[in-house]
């Protein structure tokens, strides 16, 4: 018989993982996190470009990213510059790691 709660055994580690996890389940999400990580940073016209998608689904591609912390946005009008989020990027290759070691 189990006791206790999900709150009891599932650990801010592992929210902090499925979060950057969920973020990154769509191939267009990791093309842009590949491409981003690669380069300084990119504009939001830039990455329209390289994608043969609409730009309202590049943008919620970009929002989910952003939401999860993987990237960063910044206004430069009348473009948006994103950006790897280095800390969270970092977190998250470790949270990744650490799991993939079990």
């Amino acid at each position: 018989m189990r006791t206790g709660s999900m709150k009891e055994v599932i650990d801010e580690k592992q929210k902090r993982a499925a979060r950057y996890a969920k973020a990154m389940g769509h191939p267009v999400r990791m093309y842009i996190l590949d491409l981003l990580s690669r380069q300084t940073c990119c504009y939001s016209g830039d990455l329209s470009n390289e994608l043969p998608i609409a730009k309202s689904t590049l943008s919620q591609h970009l929002k989910e990213l952003k939401t999860a912390g993987l990237i960063q946005g910044e206004i430069e009008a009348p473009r948006i510059k994103y950006c790897i989020n280095e800390k969270n990027w970092a977190e998250a290759k470790q949270l990744f790691k650490s799991f993939f070691k079990l």
